[in-house]
C-alpha cells in the first residue's frame, strides 16, 4: 500500500516537472534572433485578433461579417472601378491574415462584382497574393512558435510528408473548393516546402476554386452597390446566417483535422521511441 502511494507520488511529481518544463520552454525565446521574435509577435497578434473577431461575429453582431464584406469590399471596389482592383488585392491580403474571414466569401463576392470570368481571374490573382503573404509570415514566425507547442517531432513528420508528396499535396488541398484556403497557407509556411513548388501548386489549384466561387457569386443575381437601408432585415439576417454557417463549417473541419494530425503524430512518435 505504501509502495503504491509512493509510486503515485513519483508519477505525479514527474508529470508536474514535465508540465513546468514545457511551459518554461514555451516562453523561452532566447534561442531566437530579434527578427524571428518580431515575426513570432506578429503571428501571436494575428491569432489574437482572429479570435476576437470570431467572438464578435458569433456573440455580439451576427450580421457583422456580411455587412463587412458588402460595405468594405463589394461596394467600394465596385464604385472605384479600375482602381478598385488595387483595393481588392489589399483586402485579400488583410483577409488572409485574419483567419475568421474566409477567402471563400471574398471569392464569392468577386462574382457579384465582376461576373463569372472577371471574378475568376481576379480571384486567382487575389488568392496568390494572400497565399504568399500568409506563407511568408507563418514561415518566419509561425514555425518556431508551433515547434514550442507541439514539438519538433510533429513538425519533422509534416516535413517528411511534404518532401514525399510536395506540390501534389498543396495542389489537392487548393483544388478542393470546400477545404479552407488560408489555413492551408499558414500550415504550408510551417513545413519545409520549396516556395516555388508551393506557389505553383497554389496557382494551379486556385484556378478551379476561384471560378467555382465566382460562378456562385454571379448566379446570385445581386447587383452592386448594395444598400442595406432598402433591404428587409429578414433578408440581411438570412444572408448573414449563410455567411456565418460557411465559416463555422470551415472551422469545424480544421479543428477535426488538427486533432487527428496531433493524435497521429503522438502515436507514431511513441511507437518510434519504443522501437528504438
Amino acid at each position: 500500500m505504501m509502495e503504491d502511494s509512493e509510486d503515485k507520488n513519483f508519477k505525479s511529481d514527474k508529470f508536474s516537472k514535465k508540465v513546468i518544463r514545457y511551459f518554461k520552454n514555451l516562453f523561452n525565446f532566447s534561442q531566437f534572433d530579434v527578427k524571428t521574435i518580431i515575426y513570432i509577435i506578429i503571428f501571436i497578434i494575428l491569432i489574437g485578433l482572429s479570435l476576437l473577431l470570431l467572438y464578435y461575429i458569433y456573440f455580439v453582431d451576427k450580421t457583422f461579417l456580411y455587412r463587412l464584406i458588402v460595405d468594405w469590399f463589394v461596394n467600394p471596389i465596385f464604385n472605384l472601378g479600375f482602381i478598385g482592383i488595387l483595393l481588392f488585392l489589399i483586402i485579400m491580403g488583410v483577409q488572409g491574415l485574419l483567419v475568421p474571414i474566409p477567402s471563400e466569401i471574398i471569392l464569392l463576392a468577386t462574382g457579384i462584382i465582376w461576373g463569372f470570368i472577371g471574378g475568376g481571374i481576379m480571384g486567382i490573382t487575389g488568392s496568390m497574393c494572400a497565399a504568399m503573404l500568409c506563407f511568408y509570415i507563418s514561415k518566419k514566425g509561425g514555425r518556431p512558435l508551433v515547434k514550442k507547442f507541439i514539438g519538433e517531432k510533429a513538425i519533422d513528420m509534416a516535413d517528411n510528408f511534404i518532401r514525399k508528396y510536395g506540390m501534389g499535396a498543396i495542389l489537392i488541398a487548393r483544388f478542393l473548393p470546400f477545404v479552407a484556403f488560408d489555413p492551408i497557407s499558414y500550415v504550408s509556411g510551417l513545413v519545409d516546402i520549396d516556395v516555388k513548388k508551393y506557389a505553383l501548386g497554389t496557382l494551379i489549384g486556385s484556378i478551379p476554386r476561384a471560378f467555382f466561387y465566382s460562378f456562385l457569386g454571379a448566379i446570385l443575381g445581386i447587383t452592386p452597390p448594395i444598400d442595406f437601408s432598402t433591404l428587409p432585415l429578414e433578408q440581411v439576417e438570412a444572408q448573414a446566417t449563410m455567411f456565418n454557417n460557411i465559416l463555422l463549417i470551415i472551422l469545424a473541419v480544421l479543428l477535426v483535422l488538427f486533432i487527428i494530425y496531433y493524435s497521429t503524430t503522438k502515436i507514431i512518435a511513441s511507437k518510434q521511441e519504443k522501437s528504438n
